[in-house]
């Protein structure tokens, strides 16, 4: 199998022809596309270009394994957020030490930077998981709307759906997200 008669391919068909025949070397030519993301990324988190490139290859062999057990629709967004996430949890770990001096210094009233970080990294991820929660056409729509940042007209041409239609799945998914995200944070 020659790797160039697949370049073609979109991330999605790409994607799809890993899941029906879990051939690795599709996941590989998928990958390859976003290594520089993926390192720009890392370099703008960590700050350090070895720390970066492991980085990256730690992050391959996790999205290996997470798409084994998920079925992504929006592969790049899905990349970025595996990540960022990556890079902040290396980021907490290595700060986790230097703040717990400071942390214990302050009153419990005061909420230190790492604190505010940590409770938005909490929601972003459960923002991610109610994400997965709502219909296919709101996910649809909000992903390629915040996520991928793409305007209605772009998205109706993807999709096929009214700019009315695409309002409603927008304003709709957004009411469930907070819906979804307001209950998750009630049973922490």
């Amino acid at each position: 199998m020659n790797d160039k008669e697949f370049q073609h391919l979109t991330d999605q068909q790409l994607l799809q022809a890993f899941y029906e025949t879990g051939n690795k070397r599709l996941l590989g030519i998928l990958l390859q596309r976003y290594t520089l993301l993926l390192l720009g990324v890392c370099m703008k988190y960590l700050k350090n270009e070895e720390a970066a490139k492991d980085a990256v290859q730690q992050i391959f062999l996790k999205v290996i394994g997470e798409l084994k057990r998920y079925k992504v629709q929006f592969f790049k967004s899905w990349l970025y957020m595996i990540a960022k996430n990556h890079c902040l949890m290396q980021l907490r770990n290595k700060n986790h030490n230097h703040h717990a001096d400071v942390e214990e210094n302050l009153s419990p009233e005061e909420e230190t930077p790492l604190q505010k970080h940590i409770e938005k990294e909490k929601l972003l991820s459960l923002l991610e998981v109610s994400l997965e929660q709502l219909n296919d056409e709101q996910r649809r729509c909000i992903t390629l709307f915040y996520l991928e940042k793409e305007s209605y007209q772009q998205i109706s041409e993807q999709t096929g759906f009214s700019l009315a239609q695409i309002k409603s799945f927008i304003q709709n998914g957004k009411r469930n997200l907070k819906l979804l995200v307001e209950k998750k944070l009630k049973q922490q």
